[in-house]
């Protein structure tokens, strides 16, 4: 490519003005469901990392699950016929 074919310094193709951009944010926001206020996730990153040490993990058990009934979801979830 020359520099006679390069006409934009965008790396990318994008004719719309920031407050068009800034409309399209806000109409995907509303259809992705999102929280109208974002104190949750203020919350949740002033409480800090979770722990990564062995000591504050607690045990916890596996749910019991008989092989018939797990071959039973497999076999639906993958469409199948096992009778």
């Amino acid at each position: 490519m020359s520099a006679a074919d390069h006409v934009s310094g965008l790396a990318y193709d994008d004719p719309s003005t920031p407050s068009e951009l800034t409309a399209d944010c806000r109409a995907a926001g509303a259809r992705l469901a999102l929280p109208a206020s974002f104190d949750s996730v203020a919350r949740a990153a002033a409480r800090g990392p979770v722990s990564l040490r062995f000591e504050d993990f607690r045990e916890m058990r596996k749910p019991e699950i008989h092989p018939t009934v797990a071959a039973r979801r497999i076999a639906a979830a993958l469409d199948l016929d096992l009778d």
